[in-house]
């Protein structure tokens, strides 16, 4: 599978939001991530739907990762397809029915993603497999950009690509030049770094070295 590289617009400048969106997607990245915090499910609140519908409306070709962090992400399904969302990455560990809900994200036009936290077994998410299009191993505990990659989830990606091995999975959370190399050698082939790649003078050729470098030893 090709390597994907994903800004996370949590890293950025709120005061240029929409330099900032422009700056990601001319930096060669192949989507943006958009993590949707509700105060609740995550200890921090961070924005709703009016920001993907900028995302869409300041760069419309730049497809668009939307993570919903959320106590109950079914509540909000129509609302943020219809802001832009073209992947919608919802929790195992959320309070819905995710045989319901995956199924409904496909039938609302978008991709249907499972995510599952750090201390969640791997095995939580095999029940889903025919109703998603990727999973989301997060490698820090949801809530705050800027922590540190927690090498004990490598394990897990690389149980979930032997149990599926045509199934994209995505790694967010403390992903820079060397845990990138970690996480791909592991089995993921789409990256999410957030403050790695914002704090860049020269995004896109962070973007660059870094799909060149995980290309190499996957």
């Amino acid at each position: 599978m090709d390597i994907q590289i994903l800004p996370s617009l949590l890293a950025a400048d709120f005061g240029s939001l929409a330099a900032e969106i422009t700056r990601a997607c001319k930096s060669g990245a192949d989507a943006l991530h958009l993590d949707v915090m509700d105060a609740h499910f995550v200890p921090n609140l961070s924005f709703g739907p009016d920001v993907v519908s900028l995302c869409r409306r300041v760069e419309p070709s730049f497809y668009r990762h939307v993570h919903l962090m959320m106590t109950r992400p079914d509540l909000y399904l129509e609302t943020f397809v219809r802001a832009g969302a073209q992947t919608v990455q919802i929790h195992v560990e959320a309070d819905c029915d995710l045989h319901a809900e995956l199924p409904r994200i496909r039938a609302l036009g978008a991709r249907a993603a499972i995510v599952l936290n750090p201390e969640t077994p791997i095995e939580a998410v095999f029940p889903y497999f025919a109703e998603c299009d990727e999973v989301l191993v997060m490698t820090v505990h949801p809530g705050y950009g800027g922590q540190s990659f927690i090498a004990d989830c490598l394990p897990k990606i690389t149980a979930l690509r032997a149990r599926a091995p045509r199934i994209d999975i995505m790694v967010d959370g403390g992903v820079n030049a060397t845990t990138a190399l970690d996480a791909v050698r592991a089995g993921a082939n789409q990256l999410v770094a957030g403050s790695f790649l914002f704090k860049q003078a020269d995004m896109a050729a962070a973007v660059s070295a870094l799909r060149a470098n995980c290309a190499a030893v996957c």
